[in-house]
């Protein structure tokens, strides 16, 4: 059964041919990359998936911008789980959101001064999902809710490599000192950072308390 869940096309082809449902936990699957250590930084090989993504700039706690991204980036992730199980008899519970974050002076980036920040929201998507079903969710989402964001989604593959990254647990505003930890263990394992710093959100922050929250706090390196 294992070779049948890394294998999408056999999946779809085994599924619909006995008519059962089947149920896929891809943060299960995906374990080293969702769930970290919060004790310990770690190293991963992180691979070449692919995403729901929009970009935008400025204070993601202020400006509606960020909140239209996410929005939209749901509305069709959510649609898009809906048609996968409708289609391919597959079901599977929508990924959480991410987000890359940068500075166009990578020196300059600062925990404080976020209205100088850029980023990329996204949603990582199975290997069910192909471009032509990303355009009907595009269209159906579009005729029944209409995001004011919904122009701006993408859908395209994403390669990190060679990361490093640990679990925070805690609020946003707490993140800095487990920022610091994660980018000393790079130095002090000689690697350089490179790329956009990657969070994940594995919480939801109306639902859980603050200091309880997990996100995942990622850097690729070389």
């Amino acid at each position: 059964m294992k070779a049948l869940r890394n294998d999408p096309k056999i999946l779809e082809m085994y599924s619909g041919r006995i008519g059962f449902m089947m149920k896929l936990d891809f943060k299960r699957e995906l374990k080293h990359l969702y769930n970290p250590s919060s004790k310990k930084v770690g190293i991963v090989e992180v691979p070449r998936m692919t995403f729901l993504m929009i970009d935008g700039s400025g204070d993601p706690n202020t400006v509606q911008e960020f909140k239209d991204a996410v929005e939209a980036l749901f509305s069709v992730s959510y649609t898009l789980r809906f048609m996968v199980k409708k289609t391919k008899r597959i079901d599977y519970r929508v990924l959480p959101l991410e987000g890359l974050w940068w500075t166009d002076d990578v020196d300059r980036f600062s925990m404080e001064n976020k209205d100088a920040w850029k980023w990329t929201s996204m949603i990582m998507q199975p290997e069910h999902v192909t471009d032509g079903l990303v355009n009907q969710a595009l269209d159906q989402v579009k005729r029944k809710k209409n995001p004011i964001a919904l122009p701006k989604v993408r859908f395209e593959s994403f390669h990190e490599g060679l990361s490093a990254q640990i679990m925070h647990i805690g609020s946003y505003s707490a993140e800095a000192a487990t920022i610091a930890r994660l980018h000393n263990f790079i130095k002090k394992n000689n690697y350089e950072p490179k790329g956009k710093h990657h969070e994940i959100y594995l919480s939801n922050p109306r639902r859980s308390a603050p200091e309880k929250m997990k996100t995942v706090i990622r850097q690729p390196m070389k």
